[in-house]
């Protein structure tokens, strides 16, 4: 997005440096990474940068408005009643999609958030990585609001483990399996918490236990990785697992399964900002409570609670979106023209930044740390997506400071 950056980079590429770049993110693991690495970062010039943050500021403003449990007790799904929910998470991730607004002009146009983790510890291995292979430009950085690799783990660290004397684990279906397990891994050493796979969770006394190497540990504090739209496609055995969750008493939650549902595509009708696209919810539109009539054409439709873009219709018609039986879980969102503005040698490609928000104690709000990009050249954003193009993929920005 700054010219002159963007083609001394691409000047100074070659395939041995990319080569040698995707060697020292695979070092650590065992087995490769199972997504493709974009050649790039991102470069985000000042005023782009200031745009990300005032967007994520308002909607921060939003979720710690005393309104906000009100405004989306509809959001958790009937039955589902896990105690210990915190009013606030502990962490929010927000995706915007570098996007061309009709004056041509680039702005950030907010795609979706989740009241859930993202990867936080692959990113600090990501930009390490970067910085060895290439030559990047001085006065960047991925870090936000001066945070740096060391002050950023140790706010993740405390973030993730609260009061240390209390035993954290990782919980996850089937971690070992996932795509995201390289980012599980390094949490594990560098936070020293456990994974554990929620098969191996069981009750007694009314708190939660797992064993380790024969020893049983009780279970104090969950930094929680399960994603309940996977959870639901499982085998019976690890929906029962999930029950044991609302037996429990005495668990802290980073974050707590509600979170997921609240802090989700489902308040998106709710917010109104230059840099959040209109939305409605596909319930309302189909019970004629507008008060206005949208041109499909203009919009896509999402499943409120899905990740990676799974399920999304990107041309609703009348018949697909009629055809709907649950469309109180699902959104009608204007659609957002990605802007096609990172040149490549093999053609333009356009991105979405992820901005990692933790809630910070001592100042009494949220405040961007870091993020992941994500570079496409398809009408997808995902890593998941277009996979056999090049210069696409899982990566990360750096703003100018």
């Amino acid at each position: 997005m700054i010219p002159a950056i963007r083609a001394a980079f691409n000047e100074q590429f070659t395939e041995a440096k990319y080569q040698a770049y995707l060697a020292i993110l695979n070092e650590p693991f065992k087995d490769p990474i199972p997504f493709r690495i974009a050649e790039t970062p991102v470069f985000i010039d000042r005023v782009f940068k200031a745009q990300l943050l005032d967007a994520g500021d308002y909607i921060c403003d939003f979720i710690t408005a005393a309104s906000f449990p009100s405004k989306t007790s509809d959001a958790i799904p009937k039955g589902l009643d896990i105690p210990g929910e915190a009013i606030l998470p502990e962490c929010i991730v927000i995706d915007f999609a570098i996007a061309e607004g009709q004056d041509g002009k680039i702005t950030p146009q907010l795609i979706e958030l989740q009241g859930f983790p993202s990867l936080f510890a692959f990113e600090l291995l990501q930009a390490q990585a970067l910085e060895k292979a290439y030559h990047l430009p001085k006065n960047f950085s991925p870090f936000l609001n001066g945070y740096d690799p060391s002050s950023y783990l140790d706010f993740f660290r405390s973030m993730v483990l609260g009061d240390q004397a209390k035993h954290t684990i990782l919980l996850e279906i089937k971690p070992f399996e996932q795509k995201t397990r390289h980012d599980l891994l390094l949490t594990e050493v560098l936070l020293n918490v456990p994974i554990v796979c929620l098969s191996e969770i069981y009750l007694k006394d009314r708190s939660l236990f797992y064993q380790k190497d024969g020893v049983e540990i009780k279970i104090e504090r969950i930094y929680n990785r399960v994603v309940y739209d996977e959870l639901i496609q499982q085998a019976p055995i690890f929906l029962q697992q999930f029950k044991l969750l609302e037996q429990a008493e005495n668990v802290e939650w980073v974050n707590h399964p509600n979170h997921f549902f609240r802090i989700s595509k489902f308040i998106l009708p709710l917010l109104s900002h230059p840099f959040v696209p209109e939305a409605h919810l596909l319930s309302d539109w189909k019970n004629n409570q507008l008060g206005t009539v949208l041109n499909l054409d203009e919009y896509i439709c999402k499943p409120l609670f899905s990740f990676g873009g799974q399920g999304v219709m990107l041309n609703p018609t009348i018949d697909s979106v009629n055809a709907m039986n649950d469309p109180e879980n699902w959104i009608l969102q204007k659609k957002v023209n990605y802007a096609a503005v990172i040149e490549t040698p093999s053609g333009p490609s356009k991105a979405e930044i992820r901005l990692f928000y933790f809630w910070n104690k001592q100042l009494g709000h949220y405040v961007a740390t870091n993020n992941l990009t994500r570079i496409s050249k398809g009408p997808m954003i995902g890593v998941s997506y277009n996979n056999t193009a090049t210069w696409i993929g899982g990566s990360i920005s750096y703003f100018e400071q």
